[in-house]
């Protein structure tokens, strides 16, 4: 005899679903032609016009050509651009140093463990914003002047810029190699090590979810501690990581739009100055929302991709 829908959980729960979500579009578009009728009122519009309009204003630093006789449109796209730098190279330096951490937990030095351990704790601990302004206000602007620079292997730090692949001195200033302005150094900084915090934990815990006879049965191989952990354990523990991985990864992306605390010009920073020379609050704000959901879910398909790769199929 079938049973009657409204005692199939599988069919009503698709209901429910429904139902919320029929609920939720009727709210917002309640709540949108609200505000269409108060702009109305006010003589106001929503309108994407102003985005040709001249920006007149500069962008300190960006990849993307751009002058202040380029459209609103423009700047914004550029203030994405720079956005999109700091999150691509903070992923791939915030991973490399998070995995690192995360197993550096596992090694058979205590002096090692317990300083990975005070750096995780110490760091994830401090809010973002206070580290951001500690790296640019007392570290990055105390840097000397480009005569006296800082000489690490292949990095030279002073109060003009960062200066990777070697720079040479003109003059009295560096010239050549791969410069990183003060803000932008600052805000990779920041991001990295605040990020990386968090990864070396889910690191952590992947690792310390493949069993011990996983260690011993690599170890009597005659593998090197190395070896094990990058032939043997990681492989397995990815299944685990990855997943942590993608939040982490978000939030990064997120933390990201802080660079205006800085001075740096993200793409929040230049929808700040295009807000405050139009007035479009609303339309600029929305344009905020949907491009950092887009970053976040572009995001997500990938990491979830990469899930769908890694995982273990159980039979």
């Amino acid at each position: 005899m079938p049973v009657p829908w409204w005692r199939d959980n599988r069919k009503l729960g698709w209901l429910i679903q429904l139902a919320a979500g029929l609920f939720l579009l009727l709210v917002i578009a309640l709540l949108l032609g609200n505000l269409e009728r108060n702009l109305a009122r006010s003589g106001l519009r929503l309108t994407l016009g102003w985005l040709n309009q001249p920006a007149g204003f500069d962008i300190a630093e960006t990849l993307l050509p751009y002058r202040a006789s380029d459209s609103y449109g423009r700047a914004l796209l550029a203030g994405f651009v720079n956005t999109l730098r700091v999150v691509l190279s903070g992923l791939v330096l915030a991973t490399a140093l998070g995995v690192a951490v995360g197993a550096a937990s596992f090694s058979g030095n205590p002096l090692l463990r317990g300083v990975t351990r005070v750096y995780v704790e110490l760091v994830r601990n401090i809010p973002l914003l206070l580290q951001l302004v500690f790296w640019y206000f007392a570290v990055f602007l105390n840097l000397p002047s480009a005569d006296q620079a800082l000489q690490l292997p292949g990095l030279q730090l002073a109060k003009s810029g960062i200066y990777l692949f070697g720079a040479d001195l003109v003059n009295g200033e560096l010239v050549g190699g791969l410069r990183l302005s003060l803000e932008l150094a600052a805000l990779l900084t920041g991001l990295v090590i605040y990020s990386a915090a968090f990864i070396a934990e889910v690191v952590r815990g992947g690792i310390a979810s493949v069993p011990l006879g996983q260690w011993e049965a690599a170890k009597s191989l005659g593998l090197k501690p190395l070896q094990i952990l990058r032939l043997v354990v990681l492989p397995q523990a990815l299944r685990v990581i990855v997943p942590g991985l993608n939040s982490q990864y978000i939030s990064l992306a997120k933390n990201s739009s802080l660079a205006v605390a800085i001075g740096y010009p993200d793409l929040y920073a230049v929808a700040e100055t295009t807000l405050n020379q139009t007035g479009r609050g609303i339309e600029v704000f929305l344009l905020l929302l949907l491009i950092y959901l887009m970053l976040d879910l572009v995001i997500s398909v990938v990491m979830n991709a990469i899930d769908r790769l890694v995982r273990l199929q159980e039979r």
